[in-house]
């Protein structure tokens, strides 16, 4: 989902130094492994099925149907809409006040990237705000949020985490990926730039080292429920990439 967030950090690393290697994949350290690892494991065949879903690939290639286009950001403006008040959810949890401010600064910026799609890529397919929000949220689009903000509402941070986080980090992976092979169609190379861009990169990592510090603390049982969560809605991205492709509707 479309979901960047602004911030006013001024210790961003140089991309030119180095600093900025793996930032945001996988991190063993040492032999040590840290949450972030043993999450991404998890879910390297889905990460896999992603980038080899024909809706990325036409992304790249420019053969991707403008319909499907249009199908995604109109279900990603509902998507985030729900997914700010997850953030929120998550920022009311979260262990430190740090954390709560970050959580609370990514909740904002999801509301106003939903605002600016209106000025943007729904512009661009001359869809107004009412129009969009009243297309009906897909069954795909309803199943993840409402999945989402149940894990939020009910579970512990660490549920919660791991519920939102690939959200943040396949679509930094895959911003990354396919930055790597851009797009002959305008369009599409300036949505594959927002994610493979620097600011995207450095949010993601913040969330990351978040992640392994809580990690240190949490017991089995709790890395257990947080995994389960990752790997359902990192699924759900999947599932949100293909209800697209095949432009979803109820079937009754």
């Amino acid at each position: 989902m479309v979901m960047i967030m602004f911030h006013d950090r001024d210790d961003v690393p140089d991309r030119r130094t180095g600093a900025w290697e793996n930032r945001t994949g996988p991190d063993n350290v040492a032999g040590m492994t840290k949450l972030r690892d043993e999450l991404w494991s998890s879910i390297e065949d889905v990460y896999a099925k992603i980038l080899d879903h024909p809706f990325l690939g036409g992304l790249t290639d420019g053969t991707l149907p403008r319909e499907a286009f249009r199908y995604y950001v109109i279900q990603d403006s509902h998507y985030l809409n729900d997914y700010a008040r997850a953030l929120a959810v998550c920022a009311a949890k979260a262990p430190t006040n740090a954390d709560t401010a970050m959580f609370c600064a990514h909740a904002g910026g999801a509301i106003a990237v939903e605002q600016e799609l209106h000025a943007g890529f729904l512009a661009d397919f001359g869809i107004s705000a009412e129009e969009a929000a009243a297309t009906p949220v897909s069954p795909t689009t309803r199943a993840y949020t409402s999945y989402l903000l149940a894990v939020c509402y009910g579970g512990s941070f660490a549920e919660a985490l791991g519920a939102v986080l690939p959200c943040y980090w396949i679509y930094a992976r895959v911003g990354e990926a396919l930055l790597e092979k851009s797009s002959p169609d305008p369009l599409y190379q300036r949505w594959i730039g927002t994610y493979g861009g620097a600011e995207f990169q450095e949010i993601v990592a913040a969330v990351l080292e978040l992640t392994d510090r809580i990690g240190a603390d949490l017991s089995t049982a709790e890395r257990d429920r947080m995994r389960e969560h990752f790997v359902t809605t990192s699924r759900y991205e999947w599932m949100f990439w293909d209800a697209a492709w095949r432009r979803e509707a109820w079937p009754v």
